[in-house]
């Protein structure tokens, strides 16, 4: 039985990464290495906890808390994050079915294909969020009157469902490239480098740009603790999803595919401690529960619009 390196055609996705494959009789086979286990056992438990941290913020923020702005993006991007956690434990459990028994390579090919779709389409989705999310918080920061006065009660529901709609065809456009046209490689490297630049790096450096602003400006303002959030989120999201980004350029050896993903898990996993950090730390301690650790961060940004708003109505009624 000759031993060859196989193609995953339904992704258009090469998938000699993971490990050493073999065919027998259309079977597909996987050997998997010690380290492979070791980074798919810690990859497990970081996704489990990812996904109890969203499910907490879901809960939270769409039964037990009065929702704002904010919280409709923040809601929407926990969503993405199960959901993209969800759909990268589901990866991890057809690699270990593959791994205890071959199994068909059509229905392999398959399976990996659609799982590989879903990911781009949930990872698309929560950058698209948070980045909308972070213009939006600037926006706020800086011109807080107009901001009031000019922004529609509906503008957070509309943008998230514009910004799913948007991943949803930017996938598209990957699947049919894949599937028809055969030029798989180069859309998901402009698709990659493009998402990249514009929903990650561009939002972290003017994000960055005004908290120094803020700060260290003639008249220093505190951003609030919302905004210290999205700013670390954003920080995280560039470290974090890096090296996938990179990984679609250049295909690296099975071990580093598998800490790309493993990272892309941790980049999901992470927004929900991150807001009980900031929500909860008072005078450089931490000591609050869950809920009240979320409803300063969050209420606070809802007095906050507030005051601006009877500041905008002040400003009108002097004017006129």
């Amino acid at each position: 039985m000759e031993e060859t390196i196989t193609t995953a055609t339904s992704a258009g996705y090469n998938t000699s990464q993971y490990a050493d494959y073999y065919y027998d009789d259309y079977v597909w086979c996987q050997i998997v290495s010690n380290d492979v286990l070791i980074i798919s056992g810690v990859f497990t438990c970081i996704c489990f906890c990812g996904l109890v941290g969203n499910v907490v913020v879901v809960w939270l923020l769409g039964c037990r808390m009065k929702r704002n702005p904010f919280t409709v993006y923040v809601l929407n991007l926990a969503v993405a994050d199960c959901s993209l956690l969800l759909i990268l434990l589901a990866k991890l459990t057809l690699y270990l079915i593959a791994a205890a028994c071959c199994i068909d390579d059509s229905h392999f090919s398959f399976a990996n294909g659609i799982l590989f779709i879903l990911f781009l389409f949930c990872y698309f989705a929560g950058m698209y969020l948070l980045t909308a999310m972070s213009v939006e918080r600037c926006l706020a920061a800086v011109f807080p009157v107009w901001y009031r006065c000019h922004r529609s009660k509906r503008f957070s529901g509309i943008t998230c469902g514009v910004l799913w709609t948007l991943a949803a065809l930017c996938v598209a456009l990957a699947f049919i490239s894949c599937l028809i046209f055969a030029v798989c490689k180069e859309v998901l490297d402009t698709l990659s480098f493009v998402n990249f630049v514009l929903f990650s790096v561009l939002p972290l450096l003017s994000n960055l740009a005004l908290f120094i602003k803020l700060r260290c400006g003639s008249q220093r303002r505190h951003p609030g603790r919302l905004y210290v959030a999205v700013l670390l989120s954003l920080i995280f999201l560039l470290v974090l999803g890096l090296p996938f980004s990179v990984e679609i350029f250049i295909f690296f050896h099975a071990q580093s595919f598998y800490i790309s993903f493993l990272l892309a898990s941790l980049n999901s996993s992470i927004n929900p401690v991150l807001y009980f950090l900031v929500g909860s730390c008072q005078q450089h301690q931490f000591q609050c529960s869950v809920k009240a650790a979320f409803q300063r961060l969050f209420e606070e940004e809802a007095t906050r619009e507030e005051r601006s708003q009877e500041t905008g109505e002040a400003v009108m009624e002097t004017s006129v």
